[in-house]
């Protein structure tokens, strides 16, 4: 076993770039044996970027690993493994089909013997004091479960060190407690955790040291004992440098409330609350502006203004159409092989009877493309020959031409450039001027500020209302509002 507080892992200068986005710009991080290392940084800040270069996912263009003091190439997640390193990925890449014991003894060599594998389950389970049947389908397992299994996976092959992107984020409160603690045992046997987080709470609770990446850039490294939640948050928010000032708004006089939530919340499917007892109003000619990071509750509120969601309490009231621009365009609001016309004869579709009036789409979708400026060939392009900002051009200008009283976007400019994002943004400004009310959600906090008349910033299910003040925001979306 290696000795306690012995470098591990190494980072140094690490650089990756997609295209002419720059994930990481010379990031550093170091690891030491018998620790918790928790890295932060607010949405895209390169954090799940830079583990996937230490998980082999990523071959970065620059930069150098060191993994024991020696200098390491990763070429794939079994090069990995094969070192000692597992990770457990946000989002679980188990097959829901399968027992606990077929998704661990997955990637193995040789042939599949079941009472084994329970048996290997049961063992590495028993000695990391995670309680899991290895004989349950993944399908039927709760979210805590599904993560015990993953990192029982990762635990079977040996692993010293453990990865964990966001890992409290799908869990219930004690869940999450009984993780944190379940990671220190883990850190003080003589191994070492890395944890992804938003959550500086989490981060101080259990970290020995801390990372802050910002915008692809090692801000902040230092030992969890010599900072705190509001040096932290300055680190993550601004990378150390000025506030950046925010755009000046015009005061302008609203409509009538034209969306509005009583004392609603959600719980997910695993009976986890996600929204906590909201309330809000949203008036016509007025964009609200939701500030978050991932795993806050916005994703349950957005849906719920937009009609796609139901309150397991409280009230909602909102017009009978609502426009919806959900963040992955492509899995959830265009048809990629359909030509423009049938994407835009989607808006609505559940609701609509009788047979379809295609001329009549084909028409209206001509004159979505001229006043959305949409670049395609006309109303029978399929929709994968779009650019993704005209994708989006498309989307929005469909759901706007369907609702003009009320329009909910999640991550409008995401995949976008420069020019793509400025004519999105002034669509919605334009849709907010001729009186439509605008929610928009954007993991940029930057954009949300350009966007919106009033803000809101959510923590743990709660809304919060909050100035229009670039720190103010961050303090409440990380540290949630004040005592």
């Amino acid at each position: 076993m290696s000795t306690p507080g012995a470098p591990l892992l190494s980072l140094d200068r690490i650089t990756q770039a997609f295209g002419r986005v720059v994930a990481l710009d010379r990031a550093s991080l170091h690891v030491r044996t018998g620790t918790v290392h928790a890295l932060l940084g607010e949405n895209g800040a390169g954090k799940t970027t830079l583990m996937r270069v230490v998980f082999g996912l990523l071959r970065p263009d620059s930069g150098t690993m060191l993994l024991r003091g020696v200098p390491t190439t990763l070429r794939s997640p079994g090069d990995a493994l094969a070192r000692g390193i597992g990770m457990v990925h946000q989002h679980f890449s188990l097959v829901p089909s399968m027992t606990v014991a077929e998704n661990v003894a997955l990637g193995g060599r040789g042939r599949f013997d079941p009472h084994g594998a329970a048996d290997r389950v049961r063992d590495v389970a028993t000695r990391a004091g995670l309680s899991l049947d290895p004989d349950a389908r993944v399908e039927d397992l709760p979210v805590g479960a599904q993560q015990r299994c993953e990192i029982v996976k990762a635990l079977a092959r040996d692993v010293q060190l453990l990865i964990l992107d966001e890992p409290t984020a799908v869990l219930a409160p004690s869940e999450a407690t009984e993780l944190l603690r379940w990671m220190r045992g883990y850190a003080d046997a003589g191994h070492a955790v890395v944890l992804i987080t938003h959550k500086l709470r989490d981060a101080l609770a259990v970290a020995d040291d801390i990372t802050v990446l910002h915008r692809g850039r090692t801000v902040l490294a230092t030992a969890a004992a010599n900072t705190t939640e509001s040096e932290i948050a300055a680190a993550m928010l601004n990378g150390g440098a000025t506030t950046p000032d925010v755009p000046d708004i015009d005061h302008r006089a609203y409509g009538a409330i034209v969306m509005q939530l009583d004392q609603a919340s959600v719980h997910d499917s695993g009976g986890v609350l996600r929204l906590r007892a909201t309330s809000m109003q949203v008036r016509g000619g007025e964009i609200v502006g939701i500030a978050a990071v991932e795993g806050a509750g916005q994703h349950h509120l957005l849906r719920l203004l937009a009609g796609r969601m139901t309150p397991t309490a409280g009230h909602v009231s909102i017009p009978a159409h609502v426009g919806f621009v959900p963040e992955d365009r492509h899995r959830d609001a265009l048809l990629l092989d359909a030509p423009l016309f049938e994407n835009t004869a989607l808006q609505g579709a559940g609701m609509r009877r009788g047979l379809i009036d295609w001329p009549a789409f084909r028409h209206r979708t001509g004159a979505l493309l001229q006043h959305f400026d949409v670049r395609a060939s006309g109303p029978d392009a399929p929709a994968r020959t779009l650019s993704g900002g005209n994708q989006q051009k498309l989307v929005v200008g469909r759901e706007l031409e369907a609702s003009r009283q009320a329009l909910v976007v999640e991550n409008p400019s995401r995949g976008l450039d420069f020019v793509a994002t400025a004519a999105v943004h002034r669509a919605l400004r334009a849709a907010r001027d001729a009186g439509t009310a605008v929610v928009v959600y954007s993991s940029d906090l930057d954009e949300v500020l350009q966007l919106a008349d009033t803000v809101y910033a959510m923590h743990d299910g709660a809304l919060i209302p909050v100035a229009r003040d670039r720190d103010a925001v961050g303090r409440a979306m990380l540290q949630g509002a004040p005592v």
